[in-house]
């Protein structure tokens, strides 16, 4: 399982993915180009002191990126999915795609993908915040594939 982050653009965003991913033991890929430098202070902060426990790869394109996909599946997380995050079959070696806070994924991206769901909302409102909307992807995709259990609680990690 895969979290992959399409050119993201706000750093505390992708600061805050990066460090759940470390706490799920869920491997990340970054999609170049970024609208932030990784050193960028704001991305630093929300990812704390989590970079020794994570597992990151960047990739300078789309295409590059592709390469190494292999056949795993890619789910992208859109508000244009015509299925539900929650009805959906969310397998344990897929790829979660999410695109930039500010535009989503190009229409070239969006055809590639092998799935695409939404999480619902409200009507009438935009869009969850990409970060809050990773989580909430995470969650149900450990949930149904039972990685949940492999994820042992310790007196130190039993806590939010």
């Amino acid at each position: 399982m895969r979290i992959a982050l399409y050119q993201p653009d706000i750093p505390q965003n992708t600061g805050t993915i990066l460090r759940l991913a470390a706490c799920l033991g869920v491997s990340v890929d970054i999609i170049e180009p970024a609208g932030f430098q990784l050193g960028d202070t704001r991305f630093r902060r929300a990812l704390m002191d989590y970079t020794d426990h994570l597992d990151l790869t960047r990739h300078d394109s789309w295409e590059q990126f592709l390469e190494t996909t292999g056949n795993r599946r890619l789910v992208l997380l859109t508000t244009k999915g015509a299925t539900s995050l929650y009805s959906s079959s969310l397998l344990s070696d897929d790829v979660f795609l999410f695109g930039r806070e500010s535009a989503g994924v190009p229409d070239l991206v969006h055809a590639r993908a092998d799935l695409r769901v939404t999480i619902p909302m409200a009507p009438g409102l935009r869009s969850i915040n990409v970060a809050m909307a990773t989580a909430m992807t995470m969650s149900e995709a450990l949930r149904q594939s039972g990685a949940f259990s492999e994820i042992a609680a310790t007196p130190e990690t039993d806590f939010l």
